[in-house]
């Protein structure tokens, strides 16, 4: 049967990466992107002309509501999430001073709206990216490091709660 996967955060580097990769796998794979529509339609594109499906779908994952609406969206174009890759972010290098906050949003409204169909299908997967700066802190990104941290845990625990579900929950922390 083939998945459908979203990534966030797929306009370019590593959620790009991963979309082509998931398209190589056969899934549908919606790439999702907060501004970047042109180089979203670009890797969508590439998807197509390798013989794979994909849709191009905006939203800013801070925010529930879009999410709520993105998630039926890519629903009613290419099915409900089977597979989701959380890989939104923002850094910034700035003086801990300097900043506003921390935000994990994103990836906590993607889980709570893909979760429901994969509890329903006792099936799904979801791949949250994080960084080495989670692990080990990074001087000037305080708040990138604190949240890519967060990320970690939230990926332990949400592990635990949906593992009995045949859902598995992992993090990826890349480095420079």
């Amino acid at each position: 049967m083939e998945k459908t996967a979203i990534v966030t955060g797929a306009s370019r580097g590593i959620g790009a990466a991963a979309a082509l990769a998931l398209a190589a796998q056969g899934c549908r794979v919606a790439v999702c992107c907060r501004t970047r529509r042109d180089s979203a339609e670009s890797v969508a594109a590439r998807i197509r002309a390798a013989g794979g499906t994909a849709a191009v779908f905006c939203a800013d994952v801070s925010d529930e509501a879009a999410v709520r609406t993105m998630f039926a969206q890519v629903e009613q174009t290419l099915g409900p999430a089977d597979i989701l890759v959380n890989n939104a972010g923002v850094a910034q290098q700035k003086l801990f001073t300097d900043i506003t906050g921390v935000c994990v949003k994103g990836a906590f409204h993607c889980c709570q709206a893909a979760l429901p169909h994969m509890i329903r299908q006792k099936w799904g997967r979801i791949i949250n990216i994080s960084s080495m700066w989670g692990q080990v802190g990074a001087s000037c990104e305080v708040h990138y490091s604190a949240a890519k941290a967060a990320l970690i845990g939230f990926t332990k625990a949400l592990a635990k709660e949906e593992g009995p579900s045949g859902i598995t929950v992992n993090c990826v922390a890349p480095g420079v």
